[in-house]
Parts: structure tokens; sequence; C-alpha cells
């Protein structure tokens, strides 16, 4: 008896690993994903292109984070316009860690209808003049939903900020 209640949740942990595995780094919603990441963060967060940036947000999007709290897609992009791109004088950059990210699909009857995101980020300040220097890290997940065949940011969720 004891060796079956052991060996049960050893497999259940087994399986579920497995069909729940992350995507290929090669394959398609590995790299679709990729280029969205790089879509909010490079040109909306790093070169403030806010429109592309809204865009890839849900209509009701939940932004959670360790700590500045919860955000709406209103707060969300007046924040990203107000503390983001407020000031040039004391711009803060984002980059994806290398190696860090990972997709897991979502299905629904076998149908692709989302993905989590995840990985970890590394932030830093340029200032005129000045080298780039880091600040911090943290790590991030992502909620994609696939809407009318595009993909969309539902709820993001940052957290693990550490400071450097």
């Amino acid at each position: 008896m004891h060796k079956h209640s052991i060996l049960t949740p050893l497999l259940f942990f087994i399986f579920f690993g497995i069909i729940s595995a992350q995507v290929d780094t090669k394959s398609e919603l590995f790299q679709t994903l990729k280029q969205k990441d790089s879509l909010i963060f490079q040109e909306g967060f790093n070169k403030c292109q806010l429109i592309p940036l809204e865009n890839l947000l849900a209509v009701d999007l939940e932004f959670y984070h360790d700590k500045g709290g919860f955000q709406d897609k209103a707060l969300f992009m007046q924040a990203m316009r107000e503390n983001i791109c407020g000031s040039p004088e004391r711009k803060p950059i984002r980059k994806l860690s290398p190696n860090t990210l990972e997709v897991f699909p979502l299905y629904n009857n076998g149908e692709l209808y989302g993905a989590l995101q995840k990985g970890k980020h590394e932030f830093y300040i340029q200032e005129p003049n000045k080298e780039l220097y880091q600040t911090g890290t943290a790590l991030f997940t992502i909620l994609w939903i696939k809407e009318n065949e595009d993909w969309k940011a539902k709820r993001i969720f940052s957290y693990h900020h550490e400071a450097k």
C-alpha cells in the first residue's frame, strides 16, 4: 500500500509534466510569441512605440506587479506614458535574459487557444552621455490568448523583482 501511495503522485507529475512541456524553441508558436515579446518590450517599453504596444494588449488586460500592484489596460498605458516613457533623461530599458524564455501551449478540445510565456528579464537605465547600467531583474509570465487568429496579451505578471 505504501509503495502505491508514493508511485501514484510520481506518475501523475511525470504524465502531466510530459503533456504540458514547453514547446520547442524552433516551433512556430515559440517564434511567434518571442516576436510578440519583442514588440511589447523592445518596441513598446524600450522605444516607446505605444500604439503598436496597445494593439498587442487585450481590451480586458490585467497587469499584476509585485511592487506596483494591479493595473487594467488604461492604467498600464498611462504608466507606460508617464513612467517608462516620461523621462528621456533617465529611460528604463528592458532586456530578455538569454535562454530564459519558455512557451507552454493551452488547448481546449485539441484546439490551441492560448499560451503561457515566461522568462526572466533585466532592467537598465539609459542616461545621456552615460553607459547603460543595470538596476535589477525580475521574472515575468504572460497569458497570450488567440483572438481571431491574432495573439493578445491578456494577463501579465511581473514578479520577483530584485535590485542590482
